[in-house]
Parts: C-alpha cells; structure tokens; sequence
C-alpha cells in the first residue's frame, strides 16, 4: 500500500487511518484551497524517466482529485522499481489522504515501457481549523522511485505490472470502486 515516508513512524503514533472521501455536495461548498506542488524523482542506478503530467494544481480542501505521473523504462531490460512519497510540509501530512497508488511495492517496467499512474488524494477540511496547518497555502506530494536490485529472475517476474496495474488502478478510480482514501501520518491532538 502506499504510505507516506517514514510510515513505520505513523503507524507508532497510532497507525493507519482510512477514511470515505468527503460527498461531493460538501466537497463543493465554499473550502479554503491549496496549491499542491507535484515532485518526482529517480534515485542513481534506475534509468527511468518519471514525472508529473502537471507541476500544480489548486484544490479545495476536502475534495477528491486525480492527478497522474508517468513513468518509462528507457533501458534494454526490465527493471523493477520502488516509490516512497513524502508530503510537506510536515504540519500538513496528517490531513492528506490518498488512495493507495504505485508506491511501497515492486514495480516492474519492461524496456522502452511506459506507464501512466493515478493518485487520487484530498486535503480534510480539519485542516483549516487546525493551528499548525491553517495557514498553509502550498504543499508538496514527492515521490521518488528506487531500483530494487539482486532479485531474482523470479521475484523480478512477481513485481506488479506497472502498465497494467496503473491502468487497472485507474479504471477502478473511476468508477468509483477504488476503496478507501489513507493516511498514515498522526494526528497531534
């Protein structure tokens, strides 16, 4: 599942919380908004292009949005792959929910493959009445994938399809059967 970085961190302050997207009706009445900053990196040793297909986006707290990121294989050979995310700043991570995406499982992209990845997320409107957090205007979603290296042939064959499993997630999104939005950063009460 996806998590944001430092997840074992969330889950000793009391763990995984999953929530039902806002209703859209409640989600449409006057909310504050935020710029959400979309980062994307690769880490040395994986020859892959990875990125945002927009850079930011203003959206209202507490309603769902998708955004998608790419990702392409540019080597001769299938590499498997892994993302962390990470949500700044720190204040804010307890009020991002997302679906669970690409991220925190072996992926797997086969040469010159391209995969086109869903994230769908939402900022609570518990934000706005928080101290730490009410006056955050812009925050950032990064993620960074990983080569996984020393599988073997066989663990390398079991990574998910990125393509596939991407579209899949992005066909579920859709119609609305994706399942819950998550979050694993505590909450400071």
């Amino acid at each position: 599942p996806c998590s944001r970085l430092g997840a074992a961190r969330g889950a000793a302050g009391g763990g995984r919380r999953a929530a039902v997207a806002p209703a859209q009706a409640e989600a449409a009445t006057a909310a504050p908004t935020l710029t959400v900053l979309f980062d994307s990196n690769v880490a040395p040793g994986l020859d892959w292009d990875f990125h945002p297909e927009q850079r930011q986006l203003t959206v209202k707290l507490g309603e769902p949005t998708t955004i998608y990121y790419v990702a392409k294989n540019r080597s001769d050979h299938t590499q498997v792959a892994r993302a962390v995310f990470n949500v700044t700043p720190d204040e804010i991570a307890p009020y991002f929910f997302k679906l669970e995406c690409f991220c925190f499982t072996n992926e797997r992209l086969e040469p010159g493959e391209s995969a086109r990845m869903p994230v769908q997320f939402y900022v609570d409107r518990q934000a706005a009445a928080d101290g730490t957090a009410k006056d955050i205007r812009a925050i950032t979603l990064s993620y960074t994938f990983y080569p996984q290296t020393g599988l073997s042939p066989e663990e390398a064959a079991q990574a998910r399809d990125l393509a596939a499993g991407s579209a899949a997630e992005a066909q579920a999104q859709a119609a609305g059967e994706a399942g819950d939005f998550v979050n694993d950063a505590p909450r400071r009460w």
